[in-house]
């Protein structure tokens, strides 16, 4: 039965949202709900009810199941977050976040056109790496290196090539903040007391808190100038690895050594990955394909077009918003497991 929107549902209405059990989703999710929408989780079979709100059925292969939830809900924007950042071959990157993205807009055409927004979750992975000196805009040319980016590329396309549905990518830049589990290897690291490097201290990037990062796909998701244009979200300014790092550090209750390894050993431990993924099948966040981003000299965007467009300006520090995190990873004990 088609559920009406909920009163008073803010400026959101009925929100389909995907990957709401994952990281950068899950806090989507509890801003929307905080901000009055009607949220609906697209969750897979087999997967657990989200803590909050209510939830759909259906896996992303399934058109005829997209089409009747979408002709039923009948959302006002559909934020589309779920994805893959690991796998073994580019089919598998494109099977998780390309096939889906084709699917749910082929689901809107047939069984919901009138919805207000599609909004993609996409990343910066899909232009490709930077130099230090010139980091890329929207309007560069896209150079992915890696099968993620490149699936994150042909996902874009698809939102682009568009005509019935209005649409809006957002290109997060590196996102951190309470339940990530990327960032945390070094937060843990540091509680062990071991702040490590692999010839990476100098490399520049954009890094930004969660919270900042969601806020940003809000102002894109309400913003009427937004329709058909790309938002890199970001923390307009770059800091190395040893910046960063070095926030976590200051951070923890304890000293912690710092420790400068040869980038040749990545090297190696992509290779351990990739055989440990040959002997159970299962992939590894760290492999060649990985080792490849973090060998670049930058990965730095500009947020000219998102504080010009949507009035985005980030509102967390790299300092506030690492002692956030450390405090989360500390109150649920993430520390202790493992």
């Amino acid at each position: 039965m088609t559920q009406e929107r909920t009163e008073g549902a803010g400026p959101y209405g009925k929100v389909l949202l995907t990957g709401a059990s994952g990281f950068i989703g899950s806090r989507l999710r509890d801003a929307l709900l905080d901000g009055g929408a009607d949220v609906i989780a697209l969750k897979r079979p087999g997967s657990p009810e989200p803590k909050r709100g209510r939830s759909v059925t259906a896996t992303y292969d399934d058109v005829a199941t997209l089409e009747r939830i979408m002709r039923e809900e009948k959302p006002d924007h559909v934020l589309h977050v779920a994805g893959a950042t690991k796998g073994v071959r580019y089919d598998d990157f494109r099977q998780a976040n390309v096939m889906p993205t084709e699917n749910l807009l082929r689901a809107l055409r047939a069984g919901h056109p009138g919805v207000k927004r599609f909004v993609h979750v996409s990343s910066l992975t899909s232009y490709g790496p930077s130099t230090k000196d010139c980091p890329v805009c929207e309007d560069d040319r896209r150079r992915p290196i890696e099968h993620y980016g490149r699936s994150k590329l042909e996902a874009e396309l698809a939102v682009e090539a568009e005509t019935t549905i209005p649409w809006t990518i957002t290109r997060p830049a590196g996102i951190y903040g309470p339940g990530d589990v990327d960032y945390f290897e070094l937060f843990r690291a540091a509680w062990r007391r071991v702040n490590l490097f692999f010839g990476n201290r100098d490399r520049l990037g954009n890094h930004l808190y969660v919270d900042d990062c969601v806020r940003g796909i809000l102002l894109a998701t309400t913003s009427e100038r937004a329709v058909g244009e790309g938002y890199f979200i970001t923390h307009d300014r770059p800091v190395t690895w040893g910046e960063l790092q070095a926030h976590i550090v200051d951070a923890m209750p304890h000293r912690v050594l710092t420790v400068s390894l040869p980038e040749s050993l990545v090297t190696l431990a992509a290779l351990g990955g990739e055989l440990a993924t040959r002997i159970d099948g299962k992939p590894r966040l760290f492999n060649r394909q990985k080792a490849l981003l973090g060998a670049q000299e930058a990965w730095c965007c500009s947020g000219a077009k998102a504080r010009e467009h949507l009035g985005f300006e980030p509102e967390i520090d790299h300092a506030e918003g690492v002692r956030r995190t450390h405090e989360w990873y500390l109150d649920r004990g993430w520390y202790r497991a493992g």
